[in-house]
């Protein structure tokens, strides 16, 4: 059996790196892309930044402190989809098998090519071209499997290149903290290290068995990944299955007018999103977030649809069951699931037929002048609250 050659490649510090290539006064100083406002989370920050300990997904107010000099961006995500894009078409145009497993990072599956040009030269000349070209820095690694080469990756961040040869996974992976595996989160770390597990050596050795009470089926995995296992392919499309988007107020609100607007305007975003991928829904969603945290949901089947007067009314039903008007909100947000390819089919009699031609020229001038030039009035936010209007955009 031919041996596999897998590489993971990375965008450095994504996010800010596109800032720089804008504003080239941002290179060597300590930047953080995220919300602007205390209850803001960190999406991305320099590794200038990182030195003090801010790290991704940390609040505002305590990225901070740690780092009071840091300059805070609120980022914008059509200049970083672009550059994605950018990235994506020079590395699809070139290697045999690709598999985009984020906005930022790459699978490759160079197997075989050793005896053309070399799986490692080649992701040398990869990496050269992108900086040459689109001027952002990447790092990678390359090994046997998916989850050693990511890990070698992580290991030489950012600008850094690394091998792991065939044999060896296991002794590279053996004195790395068990959450260096990228299945390993942070729940997972503390409960290893309350068994006694702290490194990566330490877990391969644990009997399977035991795992498997502890983690379930996971505990398997978890194993196999110690102990530098992983026979997962590199898949060149996966299908998106979902896409959702919620805010986070600066101050908790029970302004129902806002929330239903605010909702409203969520929607109207989303739809767009749908019918530029050529889909429709048939789910919806609706997350409110009390300011005690305590967070709800509550979701509905519908006929597949990317049409505003169609989901919005399903969002707003979902809010009227959700909402407790005794609690301040602190967030809330919408879902779409289900998502089918294609467009919506309407009867001859349906009166959202006449709305058609309607969308079809608002996303024009959307697509020319960008997602917010033309909105519904009833989805209109106020310049403070449009100005907080996107905490979290996740595309699954």
């Amino acid at each position: 059996m031919q041996e596999r050659a897998i590489v993971h490649m990375d965008l450095d510090s994504f996010f800010v790196s596109v800032e720089r290539l804008r504003d080239a006064r941002l290179v060597g100083k300590p930047v953080i892309v995220g919300g602007m406002s205390d209850r803001g989370v960190v999406a991305a920050c320099s590794y200038e930044t990182r030195a003090f300990g801010v790290r991704s997904a940390m609040p505002m107010k305590m990225a901070l402190k740690l780092c009071p000099d840091a300059i805070v961006l609120r980022g914008d995500f059509d200049a970083y989809t672009q550059h994605s894009e950018a990235v994506t078409s020079l590395i699809m145009g070139r290697a045999p098998l690709v598999e985009k497993a984020s906005i930022d990072e790459f699978y490759l599956d160079m197997t075989g090519m050793e005896r053309f040009f070399g799986s490692y030269a080649f992701a040398q000349d990869l990496r050269d071209r992108i900086k040459k070209e689109i001027g952002l820095q990447m790092s990678f690694g390359l090994s046997v499997n998916k989850t050693v080469s990511k890990v070698a990756t992580n290991h030489v961040k950012p600008a850094g290149q690394f091998r792991v040869l065939a044999g060896q996974e296991k002794s590279f992976l053996a004195p790395m903290p068990v959450g260096k595996i990228p299945m390993i989160g942070a729940v997972t770390s503390q409960t290893l290290r309350n068994m006694g597990i702290v490194h990566v050596g330490t877990l391969s050795q644990m009997p399977l068995k035991i795992l498997e009470k502890t983690f379930g089926k996971s505990g398997t995995v978890l194993w196999e990944r110690a102990n530098g296992i992983d026979l997962r392919p590199v898949v060149p499309y996966s299908e998106q299955k979902s896409l959702s988007k919620e805010i986070t107020f600066e101050q908790d609100s029970t302004d129902v007018v806002l929330l239903r607007r605010i909702l409203g305007s969520l929607t109207e975003q989303l739809s767009y999103d749908l019918r530029k991928l050529g889909q429709c829904t048939a789910c919806v969603t609706v997350k409110v977030r009390y300011s005690n945290f305590d967070t709800h949901t509550r979701q509905i089947s519908i006929p597949t649809s990317a049409s505003d007067h169609r989901l919005i009314p399903a969002v707003q039903e979902l809010f009227e069951k959700l909402y407790d008007r005794r609690l301040l909100i602190r967030l809330i947000g919408v879902r779409f699931s289900k998502l089918w390819q294609g467009q919506e089919q309407l009867q001859i009699f349906d009166e959202g037929a006449r709305l058609v031609p309607l969308y079809g020229a608002m996303d024009k001038l959307r697509n020319r002048y960008g997602e917010f030039s033309i909105l519904r009035a009833s989805g209109l936010m106020g310049s403070s609250e449009r100005r907080n209007r996107l905490a979290t955009n996740t595309d699954e």
